[in-house]
């Protein structure tokens, strides 16, 4: 099995398992490769090392060390980190709202003025579209969710 780091022309990154590195330039070739993200095609392999198991002449003790006295290690999450966390919150929005399409500004006022139930949705609407709702005292927040939202985000 090889696994490859993987990146979209917007550098969203993802692991890519393949059978082979055959598999894997069979599948990019047939446009069977898309980003998790954005569902883009353009897809690139990043430089990885490989993982070598050396019982010898390493010091594990080392490795796991604290940092030194007086200086705080970084808590600054990785990118793969915060891509996990982004389809972390994509999941639960698309699981817990729902989804009204391009009719989002008007459901969203219905909402606000008491003329539907009270509810999470998302939708489509345009930046003037949400200014007006802002405009008109109806909070909204933009997230782009991935175009397989409607399947299962892995």
């Amino acid at each position: 099995m090889k696994v490859f780091n993987l990146a979209c022309e917007h550098d969203h990154r993802f692991e890519g398992w393949f059978g082979s590195t055959d598999d894997f330039d069979e599948q990019l070739g047939r446009g069977f490769v898309e980003c998790p993200m954005c569902t883009s095609r353009s897809i690139r392999k990043l430089p990885s090392a490989p993982r070598l198991n050396l019982s010898s002449g390493h010091d594990p003790k080392a490795a796991t060390s604290p940092p030194e006295r007086g200086r705080m290690a970084a808590a600054m999450p990785t990118p793969a980190q915060l891509q996990a966390l982004w389809m972390k919150m994509a999941r639960h929005l698309a699981e817990t709202t729902e989804d009204v399409g391009e009719r989002f500004v008007e459901e969203a006022r219905r909402i606000h003025y008491e003329e539907a139930p009270q509810r999470g949705i998302r939708g489509v609407a345009t930046a003037e579209q949400q200014a007006e709702l802002e405009d008109e005292g109806i909070e909204v927040f933009s997230f782009p969710l991935p175009a397989l939202s409607k399947e299962p985000l892995q």
